[in-house]
């Protein structure tokens, strides 16, 4: 079974080829059969694949499937080559499973777009890329899957192009992301030229005789820590993301929620070794993932848009996980993108559930009552947010945010202060998760929904939505009565941390301080936009208040600094560079070459005496210069 781990990838890629040669002739129904069929299919064999590896290597082994060698200069001869692992089965079965419920929902989202069988087409493309980066053996191949998710992510978020403002939010995040990717290819050449190989493993292996805080290990990871930054939408490279939105819900869903945007976090897992090695830089990833969340839940509390707030969350959620990598709580951060990419998925459904049904709506302010008209979407709505918001025990997934507080309690320099600020943080989470639920399911009722909703969107959205609640119920049953979890897989398979809180006393007293502080967040949110609505109002309507919810709304101001700092002074060098100033040296050349070629041509005036004398002048010039060298 494990020989079939190359149809993995290779599906998705071959719906995309047959999607993108002849999907513009094809019907609806034929577009959703490759498209759908095909993910299903990969996520059927990667979950067959998984269940025996597990049986065949439970402590956690490595397989390899090597299809081709790709390349061969010199010494340097990387191959195609698939590698099973801990991290890598987690992530692909993550992939494949949200991926196939995704393009299930799009069938009925996408049914009267124009271009159905160009998005199939590349949401294909993208799980193909997204697969081949997590089941790469080597850096170069990984590079290669890290593009391709890029490349889809700049076509899907402007996949509406006849819109002005989609075309400059897939460009933004064009730009921004391209910056870390250069930085990132910039880390795997110092890697291959110190080292002499790409295969990750043997890199891996080779830091492991370098001293900690070595100057190539700290380059290298600062590099590739910039990369993670720039895919994972992280402070300062964050900006991107929020305007990310303009694309159709099933790409935010998919791309911007479950899985390319986690890819930074997958990277940093996958080189942790090398990461180990720079403690320094580690740290950063731990000072940038709790800037990070707790920045961007500040900013969720005051967008208006559904897709925005999500947006921000997002960014917030990953912001944990870097926080956790940070501390090297490696298995700790891999659990909280299993459970984010389930309950994450499905919030960003129910609200183009919502928005659908509403004609298109998006400010949630314009919304309300939807409980009553949209049961089933309230009730699925609801209990991914209780996953968000890590509220047991109406949801079992509330394990994995913790354990990444219980680690960083647990750790060194600075320990206690990052857990401050991931508590701010969860306080935040449940303030804003359900400041959105109050506000768009329950109050007045504003506007009607249109139409309902097809099962070919609320079946995945529902189940998405459940697989959050439940998805970790085997860290639960660990905890009560030692059933290993896949946490303990991976902290096994990856070296994770040796602390342990031991106690169960007192690792029930912090889970009882991280509910409270989440229903505390809850309540709060209940008060102030269910009952007292008006004190919200007054409070921003102060000249401080004022300011302060503008800046929050406009993310930090982040997008002014850098239009000061790079976009003024771009369009300032090119307005300058209008007349070809920063050129006048090439051009001068060029009039000077100009200039002696029109001189040249009047010697040719047909006259073969004047022709015979040039070339015997032309010659004693010669012979001269021979004579005198």
């Amino acid at each position: 079974m494990l020989s079939l781990l190359w149809l993995v990838p290779a599906l998705p890629m071959a719906g995309f080829l047959i999607l993108a040669l002849g999907g513009r002739r094809l019907p609806h129904r034929a577009v959703s059969a490759v498209a759908v069929g095909s993910t299903g299919l990969s996520a059927a064999i990667a979950i067959l694949v998984s269940a025996t590896h597990l049986r065949l290597a439970p402590g956690g082994g490595t397989y390899s499937q090597t299809l081709w060698q790709w390349m061969r200069v010199g010494d340097f001869a990387p191959s195609v080559t698939l590698s099973l692992d801990a991290l890598s089965l987690t992530m692909m079965v993550v992939v494949t499973v949200v991926g196939f419920l995704i393009h299930v929902y799009s069938i009925a989202f996408m049914a009267a777009d124009e271009g159905y069988g160009r998005f199939f087409a590349y949401m294909n493309l993208f799980v193909a890329s997204m697969l081949m980066l997590v089941l790469a053996d080597n850096l170069l191949l990984l590079y290669v899957g890290w593009e391709g998710v890029g490349l889809c992510s700049y076509l899907l978020i402007g996949f509406w192009y006849k819109d002005r403002d989609n075309v400059r939010a897939a460009l933004k995040a064009f730009w921004v992301t391209r910056a870390g990717d250069t930085a990132f290819a910039i880390g795997i050449f110092l890697l291959f030229t110190s080292l002499g190989t790409l295969r990750i493993q043997t890199i891996l292996e080779d830091i492991a005789g370098y001293p900690a805080g070595a100057p190539l290990c700290n380059a290298a990871a600062a590099l590739l820590l910039a990369g993670a930054v720039a895919k994972s939408a992280q402070l300062p490279l964050h900006v991107w993301l929020p305007d990310a939105m303009a694309g159709p819900t099933p790409v935010s869903a998919l791309i911007h929620a479950a899985t390319m945007v986690t890819a930074g976090v997958y990277l940093i897992g996958r080189m942790h070794a090398l990461f180990l090695k720079a403690p320094t830089v580690l740290f950063v990833v731990a000072i940038i993932g709790a800037a990070t969340l707790l920045l961007a839940a500040f900013s969720a509390m005051t967008q208006h848009d559904l897709k925005r707030i999500l947006a921000y969350s997002t960014i917030s959620q990953i912001g944990y996980m870097f926080l956790a990598l940070g501390v090297g709580a490696w298995a700790a951060a891999l659990s909280h993108f299993v459970t984010h990419a389930f309950f994450k998925s499905a919030l960003f459904l129910g609200a183009g559930v919502v928005i659908q049904a509403l004609g298109g709506e998006h400010d949630i302010f314009r919304m309300g009552g939807l409980r009553r008209r949209l049961p089933m979407t309230f009730q699925a709505f609801t209990l991914a947010a209780l996953t968000l918001a890590a509220v047991p025990p109406l949801t079992l997934t509330f394990n994995s945010k913790d354990l990444i507080l219980n680690q960083v309690w647990l750790s060194g320099r600075g320990g206690i202060v990052l857990w401050t600020l991931g508590m701010a943080g969860a306080f935040l989470t449940a303030l804003y998760t359900f400041r959105m639920v109050f506000v768009v399911f329950l109050g007045p009722e504003p506007m009607k929904p249109v139409g309902k909703p097809s099962l070919w969107m609320l079946v995945p959205f529902a189940v998405l939505s459940g697989l959050g609640a439940v998805i970790g119920a085997p860290e639960l049953l660990n905890a009560l009565s030692g059933v290993t979890g896949f946490y303990h897989y991976l902290n096994s398979a990856m070296s994770g941390p040796a602390r342990e809180f031991g106690l169960r006393e007192t690792e029930w007293v912090f889970q009882a301080v991280y509910v409270a502080v989440s229903l505390i967040g809850i309540a709060l949110a209940y008060y102030l936009y269910e009952l007292a609505p008006a004190l919200v109002r007054s409070m921003t309507a102060t000249r401080v208040g004022s300011r302060l919810h503008r800046m929050l709304f406009v993310g930090w101001g982040f997008d002014w600094l850098y239009r000061r700092l790079i976009g003024v002074p771009y369009v300032r060098l090119a307005r300058l560079n209008r007349g070809d100033v920063v050129d006048l040296l090439y051009v001068a050349v060029a009039r000077i070459s100009r200039g002696v070629n029109i001189l040249l041509s009047r010697t040719v005036n047909g006259n073969v005496r004047w022709y015979v004398a040039g070339v015997a002048a032309g010659a004693v010039i010669v012979l001269g210069l021979a004579v005198l060298l």
